[in-house]
């Protein structure tokens, strides 16, 4: 199937292929649709997005007070170690 574009859309498939963003009008117009099946939910996120977005969320939770953090040295205190009996 040929799509024919022109304005907008082909100006910026051109610039994206010229400014060596993509090799292809085709990959950028794949990368494209992937970008707008993740914004519409179509597309799970990679292990690398969960993740971003779990480390965001417990960062959020400790600003707020909802987590709270504890220092290597008082988690060991509180169990009785010192660093020298972790050798």
């Amino acid at each position: 199937m040929v799509v024919r574009m022109d304005g907008a859309v082909a100006s910026i498939l051109d610039r994206l292929v010229s400014d060596g963003y993509f090799k292809t009008k085709t990959e950028a117009l794949r990368a494209g649709v992937l970008q707008l099946g993740r914004e519409f939910g179509f597309v799970g996120l990679s292990e690398d997005e969960l993740v971003q977005r779990k480390v965001e969320k417990i960062m959020a939770d400790i600003k707020s007070g909802k987590r709270k953090t504890y220092s290597f040295d008082s988690v060991l205190k509180e169990r009785g170690l010192k660093r020298s009996d972790l050798k």
